[in-house]
């Protein structure tokens, strides 16, 4: 039971990606939603003049971020703002982990002090050989958090932890982004953690087994994946493309929200 409120948070920004943007909980006018709106919107709905904005821009390195986004977050004077950044860098081939942890820890250092609440995340990761091939550079990044955290009080949402989100029935088909369920179940775990009672206390726990897919559709489903996703993806790679060139960020000024996109 909980026993003390938590602060009457007045409003909230969002820094990052296509996670932080809400890839892939698309919405029928051709949107995203995500864990963010969804928080926004139960945040607002306890705090009448509620502010929100969204800075994310899918594709982003963390280095596009401290240009782009943290500078422009830290003047806002937002209650809440949360910081998810790094993932994208740690899945290139050629990463300089050292270059990663100084531009997170110089955008921590710059928000913590801009909000009363600073909130980090470690990410979430789908089982299978992707995460397997990458992770000693994920828990390297999620070390970094933690680190950062300790120091500055930041919060971390322990998203890599839980076994619900390793699920592969939590990903769309690119495997890169969480479904509607994997986002709603993100707004939890950073509602919770924001000291709010919980509406769902099972997050975290994984969806009732169901028998895998035969091989056949396994191998049909993966030429598909390749197809649609991968090979795109590996070709803006050696373009220097990113899905989020020209775009702007998803919602860039601090205003009152009711809960809609």
């Amino acid at each position: 039971m909980q026993t003390n409120p938590p602060p009457p948070y007045a409003s909230l920004v969002a820094v990052g990606d296509s996670f932080t943007e809400g890839m892939s909980d698309l919405l029928p006018d051709g949107t995203y939603r995500g864990w963010a709106d969804l928080l926004a919107a139960r945040m607002a709905a306890s705090s009448p003049g509620f502010r929100y904005a969204n800075l994310a821009v899918r594709g982003k390195l963390i280095g596009q971020i401290v240009d782009e986004q943290v500078d422009v977050a830290a003047s806002m004077g937002a209650d809440v703002i949360t910081l998810v950044g790094g993932l994208n860098d740690t899945l290139r081939p050629k990463c300089d982990m050292d270059r990663v942890r100084g531009l997170l820890t110089e955008a921590v250092e710059r928000l913590a002090p801009a909000c009363k609440q600073l909130v980090l995340m470690r990410s979430p990761g789908r089982q299978g050989p992707v995460l397997e091939r990458f992770r000693p550079r994920m828990e390297e990044l999620f070390a970094c958090v933690d680190d950062l955290a300790a120091r500055h009080g930041a919060l971390v949402v322990d998203l890599y932890g839980a076994p619900s989100l390793a699920d592969p029935r939590m990903w769309d088909v690119d495997r890169l982004h969480l479904t509607a369920e994997g986002h709603r179940r993100v707004a939890e775990a950073v509602w919770q953690g924001l000291g709010h009672e919980a509406a769902d206390p099972d997050w975290r726990v994984p969806m009732p087994p169901t028998l895998p897919p035969g091989w056949v559709t396994r191998r049909v489903t993966d030429l598909r994946f390749a197809r649609q996703h991968l090979l795109p993806w590996i070709g803006r790679r050696l373009t220097g493309r990113s899905s989020g060139d020209g775009l702007p960020p998803k919602r860039p000024d601090l205003l009152p929200y009711d809960g809609s996109a």
